[in-house]
């Protein structure tokens, strides 16, 4: 076994040499924790209060055991299952827009790393018993129930076979950002995340598996108070079957054979805080040259710096600052954000984005077959180095992922209904102002009062089309293309509202007694015109997509819950990493109560069995 450490005989810090009382085995130990055996049943996955009439089964020390459920009633299982967040629904878009530009606005005012320096600096220690170990990556979790708990039940499982391979249960979980959509609180938390994962791993087993979690951009938007309160805790720290180890936001794990793992949390780009640098300039003082590190960040930065070439920035500096003068190697940068599987590979370096742990397709046709990294045209004076990076490899494959935009035509309607019905709205005001303009009728006083000028509703419409064709970040620059394409969409559907007028026009309803006609526009015109403008938003995303343009709403207003992916990586004792990155086609949409009954076995099970296979063939690096 390499030892790379600048003190072979000294322990992390806190570390005990052997498990104490309080530790189960030497999988999660933990720095300065010392749990207390309790007693209690789950009701709700973090309710500490139980009906007196239920048994109360002994728990691991640190954890609470959980009652196996009966059916698929929510009340039985303690949470309830979610559907896929419907993406453009008006009132997310609303929320979803409001979150983020208050976070870009005060999301300086709300960092509470700097309050971090308070909490513990332990520097962790995973080691299996063979010397070696079994480590798991899982991105962009804690959207519909299905997809999520697809990807947590192979996880759980004490084995997977794929293609050949026989893969047992990682000892340790790695989540990399994003463990909940669409914004961070406590019943998102518990239906989205914590609750599918407890149904997939109960309780832990003996070897009792840590995780370790980056929080995302969307665990950021409550400031990350929900974030610490469920992975940075001293009390109660589990999440399903796993043991919870970080004491902060950022954590360093020591691996075997001279690798080291280290999660950033940049707070969507921003500055690293000083409390952060001043942790890891302790952990850089355990690196030497003979070190290899494992680098887990929010983001793929390596590809949003092809756009916007300031992206790279924080990780490059700290690469730069904190790791480079030890004389260690970056040999792997993990991230999800993207939901896809996709590897670049450099001269010295893997930088592989798996973000398919239950979010929304994102798709892998538009990515830049090379990249460089750092960015040549960065704007910072001390960059590293600029060097190529190849993709490789990718997940789904480019065909598929163009033949998955097409299905928005069938799936933008009846995924965001709520998105259909406001198209249909603002259609139908349009119409009638319209209709109000082109039948010179000017009406009785209601009438005239419920009409919207047909000047507002044209501006109206194409001020949102306009605005509607964006660049894929909030910070991004527009280019004309995304001027041309937004105009161009918003005269499409000013013609359809024409089109429409002059249909609606030729119908009697529009000459009956007022109020008729607006009834009737609402009950009749309002629907069919919803579903006939949402092809053609959806025809507006094919196109916009082709050139790069609302890419992310062509596939976030879809939902894909399939291609989903996560990684599985062995470390052996000799140093010699194997990643394993699994992939599973079609999720399950079926489930049914698991009829094994042992505390550790999934409490659900597919009814139609998972079939998960390589995304690319094994990654091996010394």
């Amino acid at each position: 076994m390499v030892k790379c450490t600048a003190h072979p005989h000294r322990r992390p810090n806190g570390i005990p040499p052997h498990p104490g009382p309080g530790h189960h085995g030497i999988f999660g130990t933990f720095t300065g924790h010392r749990s207390q055996s309790v007693r209690t049943t789950l009701r709700r996955v973090s309710d500490d209060r139980v009906p007196e009439q239920q048994p109360i089964p002994e728990a691991h020390p640190g954890e609470r055991a959980a009652r196996r459920p009966l059916s698929l009633d929510p009340l039985e299982l303690g949470f309830t299952p979610r559907k896929p967040v419907p993406w453009l629904a008006p009132f997310l878009l609303i929320s979803t827009g409001i979150r983020t530009l208050l976070a870009m606005l005060f999301g300086a005012y709300l960092d509470k790393r700097e309050l971090q320096n308070a909490f513990g600096d332990g520097i962790f220690h995973q080691v299996g018993p063979d010397g070696g170990l079994w480590l798991d990556y899982v991105a962009d979790l804690g959207d519909g129930f299905d997809a999520t708990y697809s990807v947590a039940y192979l996880l759980a499982q004490a084995e997977l076979e794929v293609a050949g391979h026989r893969l047992p249960r990682a000892q340790t979980l790695v989540m990399g950002g994003d463990q909940v959509y669409p914004s961070a609180s406590y019943e998102a938390y518990e239906d989205r995340a914590k609750g599918p994962y407890q149904a997939a791993l109960p309780a832990s087993p003996p070897e009792r598996p840590t995780l370790f979690a980056v929080p995302g951009n969307h665990d950021w938007y409550d400031g990350l108070t929900a974030f610490l309160r469920l992975f940075v805790r001293s009390r109660d720290r589990h999440f399903g079957g796993w043991g919870t180890g970080q004491s902060r936001s950022y954590f360093a794990v020591e691996l075997p054979g001279g690798w080291w793992l280290l999660g950033l949390d940049d707070q969507s780009g921003s500055y690293l805080d000083d409390p952060q640098l001043t942790y890891f300039d302790e952990v850089a003082r355990k690196l030497t040259p003979r070190c290899k590190v494992i680098l887990a960040v929010p983001e793929p930065t390596w590809v949003k710096a092809v756009d916007h070439p300031t992206a790279y920035d924080s990780v490059d500096y700290f690469i730069r600052t904190i790791i480079a003068p030890t004389g260690a190697q970056v040999r792997l940068l993990l991230s999800g954000d993207l939901h896809h599987y996709a590897r670049y590979t450099g001269p010295d370096r893997q930088l592989i984005t798996c973000g398919g742990g239950g979010a929304y397709l994102y798709p892998t046709h538009k990515l830049p077959e090379r990249i460089e990294v750092p960015p040549r045209d960065t704007p910072s004076r001390r960059a590293s180095r600029t060097r190529p990076y190849d993709l490789v490899a990718r997940f789904p494959d480019a065909a598929r992922s163009r033949r998955y935009g097409w299905g928005i035509f069938a799936r933008l309607p009846f995924r965001n209904p709520g998105f259909t019905t406001l198209l249909g709205t603002l259609h139908t005001l349009l119409m009638l102002a319209m209709a109000g303009v082109a039948a010179h009728r000017a009406g009785p006083t209601e009438q005239r009062l419920f009409s919207v000028p047909l000047v507002i509703m044209f501006v109206v419409t194409m001020l949102s089309a306009a605005f509607f064709a964006k660049p894929p970040s909030a910070g991004g620059k527009r280019h004309v293309r995304h001027w041309i394409l937004g105009v161009g969409h918003g005269l499409a559907h000013v013609a359809l509202a024409a089109l429409g007028t002059w249909a609606w026009l030729s119908l009697p309803l529009y000459y009956w007694p007022w109020p008729l006609p607006a009834v009737a526009a609402v009950v009749v015109y309002g629907p069919v015109i919803g579903l006939v403008s949402s092809q053609l938003v959806a025809l507006y995303l094919l196109v916009a997509g082709a050139f790069g343009v609302n890419v992310n709403e062509l596939f976030a207003g879809q939902g894909i819950e399939d291609s989903k992916s996560f990684l599985r990586m062995r470390i052996d004792p000799d140093g010699t990493l194997t990643i394993y990155p699994i992939a599973v086609d079609k999720v399950s949409h079926a489930w049914q109560l698991n009829p094994d009954q042992s505390p550790t076995a999934s409490w659900l099970t597919p009814q139609h069995p998972l079939t998960p296979h390589l995304a690319e063939p094994p990654i091996t690096l010394t």
